[in-house]
């Protein structure tokens, strides 16, 4: 890599540092000390995609991942280390996987990112619970992530190890260094949180298979869905809980990660409804060469509240029937394409409906039965043809998308002037006027027309059509 005009090392493997070589020496050095040197030019950005890659491919064993460019990553394994039968067997199993794709790593589990960090750095084990001191002690200040102007400085002051630092007074430390010294420190003690950029959001309901033998036919990989909903539902049901959403992931021997979403209108954690949402979205799953694990994680979970059973038995199966429909519905069209229209405090009809979830809960205020508003209302009104009508009437006739229809029944007007506050500053509220007609052609359509200006006004009034009923 390049840096201010001199070519240096970016990182070197283990050869390379057995021949003495360091990241940061000058490329012209490190040729001198060793000639055949085998180098390949730097490149930040594949890096990252690469360091990304590999969180994706880690979420069979944590679905927390986060990366630290250029080459850390974090797992919070928190719960999920009962999965493979202890921290250590978690490490041991990631440590063997990553050495037989050929991708070197060093591994460390603790309480904090930061402590994580400095023990995989110059001390890979595990760190017990809240041990993280007398295992950062005989670390060196650089084990701390600190800037190099701070480590340089704590150097020459004679301060090499990190429980030569813990022993400072906090004040005259701070003076010295800024604030930068002791954050670092907090973070790895724990006494202040590290917040970290997970790739996915973190849950800890989670469930995970893995295989003796690779699996790859739609049936395997339908009975697997079955036994993983089935595990996730039962730790829910345990904590009286329910999800919203849940997310399958197969693990491929090739390190792909094929991914199910489904979505639920209403909390649940029933196997039986669940598992009918996953089935049509496994026909997309491509089993490649064979599928090792699968995991299985709850999202948006919510606490499950009592109901009480309906009087009635047909309303009781009436609602029952409600929410699996929308769930079906959601996950085949789209999330955003099932919702629920509920009544907006304002004059404009278009500004007076919001959407809302199918099913959310709370009751909206009803619209007004004395100004009723038509079932499709179009997102833009549409221009129609009308000749003149006499001041406040409705036309006789209209022609709207090239038919002529001839009015049969009118009522109205309803004046709705635009919300001045709304308005632009080159708009007038009298421009803004629009009279509201409900009409009936000689068919029995009826439609919802409003004229737009007043008459001796200018511009010239128009006339629209909002909706129909």
């Amino acid at each position: 890599m390049a840096d201010r005009g001199t070519r240096r090392l970016a990182a070197v493997d283990a050869t390379a540092q057995a021949l003495g070589l360091f990241a940061g020496q000058k490329a012209a050095e490190a040729a001198t000390l060793v000639p055949k040197l085998i180098s390949a030019e730097f490149d930040a950005k594949a890096d990252l995609i690469s360091l990304e890659a590999l969180a994706d491919w880690c979420v069979r064993f944590s679905p927390a991942v986060a990366t630290d460019a250029p080459d850390v990553l974090f797992l919070d394994i928190t719960g999920g280390e009962r999965l493979w039968g202890g921290e250590g067997e978690l490490m041991r199993e990631l440590a063997a996987r990553l050495a037989s794709n050929a991708i070197p790593a060093r591994l460390a589990v603790a309480d904090t990112p930061g402590a994580a960090w400095a023990l995989a750095r110059f001390d890979a084990c595990i760190c017990p619970p809240d041990h993280q001191a007398s295992k950062l002690a005989p670390l060196p200040v650089a084990a701390l992530r600190l800037n190099e102007a701070d480590a340089a400085q704590l150097a020459r002051l004679g301060l090499r190890t990190i429980a030569q630092v813990i022993g400072l007074p906090r004040g005259p430390l701070t003076r010295r260094f800024g604030p930068g010294v002791l954050l670092r420190l907090d973070q790895a003690l724990g006494r202040l949180p590290q917040a970290l950029n997970y790739r996915r959001p973190s849950s800890p309901w989670m469930q995970r298979l893995a295989f003796a033998e690779p699996v790859s036919t739609p049936d395997d990989l339908a009975r697997v869905a079955a036994d993983l909903c089935g595990l996730l539902c039962d730790q829910l049901q345990t904590a009286t809980r329910g999800a919203r959403r849940v997310v399958l992931v197969y693990h491929r021997l090739d390190g792909a990660n094929p991914v199910v979403e489904v979505g639920l209108a209403l909390a649940g954690c029933d196997p039986a409804a669940l598992l009918r949402l996953l089935l049509p979205k496994l026909e997309e799953v491509d089993p490649g060469f064979g599928v090792e694990s699968a995991t299985i994680w709850a999202q948006e979970v919510e606490a499950l509240k009592p109901s009480q059973a309906e009087l009635d038995s047909t309303q009781a199966q009436a609602a029952a029937s409600i929410g699996p429909l929308v769930d079906r519905l959601a996950n085949r069209l789209g999330s955003d394409r099932v919702w629920r229209a509920v009544p907006v405090q304002s004059h404009a009809p278009e500004r007076a409906v919001a959407r809302r979830e199918p099913l959310s809960l709370g009751q909206a205020a009803g619209w007004d039965a004395a100004r009723p508003r038509p079932l499709r209302l179009f997102v833009r009104p549409e221009p129609i043809e009308a000749p003149a009508a006499l001041l406040d009437a409705a036309p006789a006739r209209f022609r709207w998308r090239g038919l002529w229809r001839r009015v049969a029944r009118a009522e109205g007007p309803e004046r709705i002037g635009q919300e001045w506050w709304w308005l632009a500053p080159d708009q007038t509220a009298v421009g803004a006027v629009r009279d509201y007609y409900r009409v009936e052609d000689e068919d029995g359509a009826r439609f919802w027309l409003f004229r737009a200006g007043l008459y001796g006004g200018e511009p010239a009034p128009r006339w629209w059509l909002h909706g129909l009923f």
